[in-house]
C-alpha cells in the first residue's frame, strides 16, 4: 500500500505569536517553524503502517516556497521514504491546496492520503474534505484509530455520543485527530540519513494547476488581554457577578 502524507509548515506551537504592526498577518521573520502538530500525527501513523508491513511506500508532500523543504527533511527523518515539494505560494487558500494535492494524487496514485485534520495557524479544517470531494475518494475525518482491512480501511473517531467507526474502500482520504498516536522524535542517525533520501521539486505548471484566490485577509489582530480572576465569598455573589458583570446568565 502506498501512502501519501500531506504536511504543512507552521510557526512552532511553543513560540509566542506576534501580530505585525500593520495588522496584515503574524510575524514570521526569524521565527522558529515546525511541522503542523496534526500533520506529525499523520506522518507517525503512516510510518507505523509501514513498520507493521501494511504499507510499502510513504511519500510526504508539502505545498509552499523552498523553506518548507526543511519540514520535508524532518518528515524523512521521522521515517518517510520520499518527499515532494510543490513550489507554490505558501499562503494559498484551502481549495487551492486541495486542487494541487488532487493533481499530485493523479500522478502518484496512492492507496491512502492522510493528513492532519487542521493546521494550527489558519485552523480551517477543510483540505481533507475538499480533496475527498474533488478526487471522488471516500473520507474518514478526525481519526482516533485506523485499521487496514483487506482493501478497506476502518476509521474510528470521537463523536458526541461516543465513538463512530466508518469502513472505507481504498483509495481514501483520512484526516487525523490528536488521540490517534504519539509522534516520535527524529534520532540523529535518521536525521543524517534523511539528507540522502530523494526530495523532488514540482512546479504548478507541471501539475497543470492554475490557482484562483477567492479569500482575502482583511486584518489580523491580537486577542483581548485577559483580566485577572477574583475570588468570591459565596454562590450568591458568584451568580450576581455572572448576571451583572459577565452577563453570561440572566
Amino acid at each position: 500500500m502506498k501512502i501519501l502524507v500531506a504536511i504543512k509548515r507552521v510557526i512552532d506551537p511553543y513560540v509566542k505569536i506576534r501580530v505585525q504592526s500593520d495588522g496584515s498577518g503574524v510575524e514570521q521573520h526569524n521565527v522558529k517553524m515546525a511541522i503542523n502538530p496534526f500533520c506529525e500525527i499523520a506522518i507517525e501513523e503512516a510510518v507505523r503502517m509501514k513498520e507493521a508491513g501494511l504499507a510499502s511506500d510513504v511519500v510526504v508532500v508539502s505545498v509552499g516556497d523552498t523553506s518548507c523543504q526543511e519540514q520535508l527533511r524532518t518528515a524523512l527523518a521521522l521515517g518517510a521514504d520520499r518527499a515532494v515539494h510543490i513550489d507554490a505560494d505558501a499562503q494559498t487558500e484551502p481549495l487551492n491546496i486541495a486542487r494541487i494535492l488532487h493533481a499530485l494524487v493523479k500522478s502518484e496514485s496512492p492507496d491512502l492520503v492522510i493528513m492532519g485534520k487542521q493546521s494550527i495557524d489558519s485552523d480551517n479544517n477543510q483540505v481533507a474534505q475538499m480533496l475527498s470531494a474533488i478526487s471522488g475518494f471516500p473520507q474518514g475525518t478526525f481519526a482516533s484509530k485506523i485499521e487496514v482491512d483487506n482493501g478497506f480501511i476502518k476509521v474510528t473517531r470521537e463523536v458526541d455520543g461516543g465513538l463512530e467507526t466508518v469502513r472505507l474502500r481504498l483509495p481514501a482520504v483520512v484526516s487525523t485527530d490528536l488521540r490517534l498516536n504519539e509522534p516520535r522524535y527524529a534520532s540523529l542517525p535518521n536525521i543524517m540519513k534523511a539528507k540522502q533520501k530523494p526530495l523532488d521539486v514540482i512546479s504548478l505548471d507541471s501539475l497543470g494547476v492554475t490557482l484562483s484566490q477567492n479569500q482575502e485577509i482583511l486584518s489580523v489582530s491580537s486577542p483581548p488581554v485577559r483580566q485577572g480572576g477574583t475570588k468570591v465569598g459565596s454562590v450568591s455573589e458568584l451568580i450576581d457577578k455572572l448576571k451583572h458583570e459577565a452577563k453570561v446568565i440572566s
